[in-house]
C-alpha cells in the first residue's frame, strides 16, 4: 500500500509520527476558538479519511489549538445558503461518522471550552482526556435550539436519559472533574500536561494489537445499539476474524517464547 500523503491544510494541522504510530489532528483557528464552519469541516473530513487509511497510524488524537477545543458552530459563516438540517447532514455528519466508524481508536484531548456541536466531536471519540480547566457545554437551550451532531445520543449513552436532559435543559458548563465522575471523560490532567499526557497514552495504546483495538471498538458500537444476543453474535463474528490474524499468532508465539509481541495490524 502506498504511503499516505497529507496536503497543506489551512484551518487544521495534521502530524503523523510513524515511529510511535500516533497521528494528531489539531483544529487550528484559535482566533475563532476553533469554531466549525464548512471549510474546516471539509478539511477535517479529508484528514480523517487519510488518517483512518494510514497504516503508519494506529491511534489518532483530536485536539484544538489555543484556548478552546471548539466553541461550536461558526455563527459568522454563511453555510452556502443551505438550511441548518442540510448543513448538519452534509458537512458535520460525514466527519463525525468517520471518527465513530474509524478502524482505530481516536482520543479527544479537550482544552478549554468544548461547546455546542463542538462537544459532539469531543464526545464521539473513543477515549477522552480533559485539561483540569476544560468543560463540556450544551449551550443550545439559551438560544432556542437543541443539541446536534448526535450529542443527544452521545449524552444519553454515557449518562442515561435523565442526567443527559438535565445537562441540556440547564445549560451547565460541566467541569472536567464532574465529567470524569459522570463518565464523560477517562482522565483529567493539569492543563499544561494535556498533550504530553494524551500522547503518552496514545503511544502506549499504539503498542497493543491494532486488530484487537479495532474489533473491540466495533463490538462496543454494536453493544450500545442492540440487545445481548446481537452483541454476543457480533463478538463471535469478530473474534473469529481476530483469532485467525497474524497478530494473534504472533502474540501466542511471543508468549511461548517469553518476549514482547511485535504487532503489524494483520
Amino acid at each position: 500500500m502506498p504511503k499516505i500523503e497529507y496536503p497543506a491544510y489551512e484551518l487544521i494541522e495534521v502530524d503523523v509520527d510513524a515511529q510511535t504510530h500516533v497521528g494528531q489532528l489539531t483544529l487550528n483557528v484559535p482566533k475563532k476558538l476553533n469554531a466549525l464552519g464548512v471549510e474546516i469541516l471539509h478539511e477535517m473530513l479529508d484528514a480523517a479519511n487519510r488518517l483512518n487509511a494510514d497504516r503508519d497510524v494506529r491511534v489518532v488524537i483530536l485536539t484544538g489549538a489555543g484556548r478552546a477545543f471548539s466553541a461550536g458552530a461558526d455563527l459568522t459563516m454563511n453555510a452556502t445558503g443551505m438550511g441548518v438540517g442540510d448543513h448538519l447532514q452534509q458537512d458535520h455528519r460525514p466527519v463525525l461518522e468517520a471518527i465513530l466508524r474509524a478502524p482505530k481508536p481516536w482520543i479527544s484531548a479537550i482544552n478549554g471550552a468544548c461547546a455546542g456541536v463542538g462537544s459532539a466531536y469531543g464526545m464521539i471519540c473513543d477515549l477522552t482526556v480533559m485539561a483540569e480547566d476544560a468543560y463540556i457545554y450544551q449551550a443550545f437551550a439559551g438560544i432556542g435550539l437543541i443539541p446536534d451532531g448526535g450529542a443527544t445520543w452521545l449524552l444519553a449513552n454515557a449518562l442515561g436519559r435523565k442526567r443527559a436532559y438535565e445537562i441540556i435543559a440547564t445549560g451547565e458548563k460541566v467541569p472536567a472533574a464532574k465529567c470524569l465522575e459522570w463518565g464523560l471523560c477517562n482522565r483529567v490532567v493539569p492543563s499544561d500536561a494535556l498533550l504530553p499526557e494524551t500522547r503518552a497514552w496514545a503511544e502506549e495504546l499504539a503498542q497493543r494489537a491494532p486488530l484487537s483495538l479495532r474489533y473491540a471498538k466495533a463490538s462496543l458500537y454494536t453493544a450500545s445499539n442492540s440487545d445481548y444476543a446481537a452483541a454476543y453474535d457480533r463478538e463471535v463474528e469478530l473474534q473469529a476474524v481476530a483469532g485467525s490474524s497474524k497478530d494473534s499468532q504472533e502474540a501466542i508465539k511471543a508468549f511461548l517464547e517469553k518476549r514482547k509481541p511485535s504487532f503489524e495490524g494483520r
